[in-house]
């Protein structure tokens, strides 16, 4: 077990929290638990997880509070669990950070295919392409992409991304100029379907212009709105 993945469930009701260390534990990994969004928070931050199921609904700080609070910090990935018809917070989650999310009632099987897709694309080695052909490196003006290392530097600074943000970089980088609508980017960067909410594009297009903006304001704007259609990596010329 000594190089388990760890894995913090969140969530107020024990009975939740139960359910899914069963399940979890019995694919190999280590789980740790959190009642609340306070104590949540704290060992977010105080430990490094492999990944946090989180809650929305919660007594004290809610999840989309703590979501926001650990990106602050740490890239951890994170899903989100959510009530059915709880879709503005569902939302309000893409916004602060969260990399996923699961809707309440769920399968217990569900949630343990979403934690190993994610923990698989939060991996480095997942991101190292089999075809030859595909550069470990990518190198622009203003910003590099080391698909080995799994890093982002702008202007010679890294950048810290969720594994979310860092597919969407990659994915688009790999073709500039190629223009992507939503649809497609949901797709090929999320792996299975959104039920049409296209808006959890444009959030984490907005999240990622901002972590580029901070550091290269010209790296960021390499991620060019194409409006009626979608996105496209640009490479500018100084």
């Amino acid at each position: 077990m000594e190089n388990a993945q760890r894995i913090l469930v969140v969530d107020d009701e024990e009975r939740i929290r139960r359910l899914l260390r069963m399940y979890l534990e019995r694919e190999g990994y280590v789980i740790d638990e959190a009642e609340n969004g306070n104590i949540a928070l704290m060992k977010a931050l105080e430990s490094d997880y492999d990944l946090i199921l989180l809650d929305i609904m919660m007594p004290g700080k809610d999840g989309i509070e703590v979501c926001r609070e650990i990106r602050e910090k740490k890239s951890t990935p994170i899903i989100m669990l959510t009530a059915k018809g709880e879709e503005v917070n569902r939302v309000q989650g893409f916004e602060v950070g969260t990399d996923d999310y699961i809707v309440k009632p769920f399968s217990p099987r569900e949630v343990v295919l979403r934690v190993k897709a994610l923990l698989r694309r939060s991996a480095t080695n997942s991101y190292i392409q089999a075809d030859s052909s595909t550069a470990d490196v990518i190198v622009f003006p203003h910003l590099t992409i080391d698909n080995d290392a799994h890093r982002v530097t702008a202007d010679d600074k890294e950048v810290t991304l969720t594994p979310k943000e860092y597919e969407l970089l990659f994915f688009l980088a790999k073709s500039p100029d190629k223009v992507f609508d939503r649809e497609q980017l949901l797709k090929e960067v999320w792996h299975y379907e959104f039920f049409g909410d296209l808006r959890t594009v444009d959030t984490h297009v907005k999240r990622l212009r901002e972590k580029l903006n901070r550091i290269s304001e010209n790296a960021a704007k390499m991620i060019v709105t194409v409006w009626g259609v979608g996105y496209k990596f640009e490479v500018m010329n100084d």
